[in-house]
């Protein structure tokens, strides 16, 4: 019920969600001055989290930095989920965060990592039979991975999730920490903290940056439909970050 209710109460944390509401509340207030108020935050809101700028110093602050290349070798990478969608024939298919895949198969076929588990299920409030982990299973088929050197979890829905049954699995396999952990930048701090908070000694192997700020230019500070999907993202994994701080 309360992954449920988390999925549901979503929406009302999007920066959208709160200019609609600012508009509305606008547009019904009887007072001239409650109206004035409401739609200057409305537009205060709808610039900055529209706006390239904001989301590209959100970033450099939040993300994770590149993991240093070294010598070591690792038992195994964990590898996270969220990377695959399913499309309307009920076929997987990569997404915008493949890069956690092609990253993660790199590390194992050049011999950092001896091992790769892969942690995901099917994050649908109402799931079908569709994993990612089946999809997974037969993308490293297809790649030549030898089955010895995966190990696959088809039931973990959110991160919480990825790290109980990743840690049941390594146990099982006999591999011993520190493991690589890989996933997207943006998701690697929160990722980090719950494995952690699991038991697990992970290294951070953060890939897929979705964004960056070198330098400001006048189009950055007008407001885009793309900045707003990444400030979404950030956001969800802010209040993520909380959550899990205190569970």
């Amino acid at each position: 019920m309360v992954y449920i209710l988390s999925k549901l109460l979503y929406v009302f944390i999007l920066p959208l969600t709160w200019v609609f509401c600012l508009l509305l509340y606008a547009l019904f207030a009887k007072n001239r001055g409650r109206k004035r108020k409401g739609l200057i935050f409305a537009i205060v809101m709808f610039w900055f989290f529209g706006n390239r700028f904001t989301v590209s110093l959100m970033a450099s602050i939040w993300d994770i930095e590149p993991n240093q290349a070294s010598a070591q070798q690792y038992s195994a990478a964990i590898l996270l989920g969220g990377f695959v969608s399913e499309g309307k024939n009920g076929e997987g298919h990569f997404n915008a965060a493949a890069g956690r895949y092609s990253t993660a198969v790199k590390l194992l076929e050049q011999g950092t990592a001896k091992h790769l588990l892969f942690s995901g299920g099917n994050a649908d409030i109402n799931p079908d039979g569709f994993t990612e982990a089946g999809f997974v299973a037969q993308q490293m088929k297809k790649t030549g991975i030898a089955d010895s050197l995966v190990l696959l979890d088809s039931k973990a829905r959110n991160t919480m999730e990825n790290a109980a049954f990743s840690k049941a699995l390594l146990k099982k396999a006999g591999l011993k920490p520190p493991y690589l952990l890989v996933t997207s930048a943006y998701h690697m701090r929160r990722a980090m903290l719950i494995y952690k908070k699991a038991g697990l000694v992970v290294v951070p192997y953060p890939c897929d940056y979705i964004t960056g700020y070198d330098s400001i230019m006048p189009t950055d500070l007008v407001p885009n439909a793309d900045a707003f999907g990444k400030w979404n993202t950030y956001i969800k994994e802010m209040l993520g970050y909380i959550v899990a701080l205190f569970n």
